[in-house]
């Protein structure tokens, strides 16, 4: 199954200092992305500083397309088909 997204370019950022937990979580996305075939830029985020941008209090955490989708915690690659299957392809308002 190919996820349309209507020429929108799908970008996650995995934000963290590059732990176990932050590379668990860029490791699930990727998965994740593989088995939907989906094909993601998926970045890895360290800079303190630019993860502080995005206003989380706590790492791991996972931006979709700049809006923060998850924080504080690893997602399991269900968890993320999940937050695909609701923010890729959600119906238009």
């Amino acid at each position: 199954m190919t996820i349309a997204t209507k020429n929108q370019q799908v970008v996650f950022k995995v934000l963290g200092s590059g732990c176990k937990k932050c590379n668990q979580l860029e490791a699930n996305v990727q998965s994740a992305c593989e088995a939907i075939n989906l094909n993601a830029k998926i970045e890895h985020e360290r800079d303190f500083v630019a993860i502080s941008n995005y206003g989380i209090l706590s790492t791991p955490a996972l931006v979709l397309n700049e809006e923060v989708v998850s924080s504080g915690k690893v997602l399991t690659v269900g968890d993320v088909k999940a937050i695909i299957k609701e923010k890729i392809n959600a119906p238009e308002a």
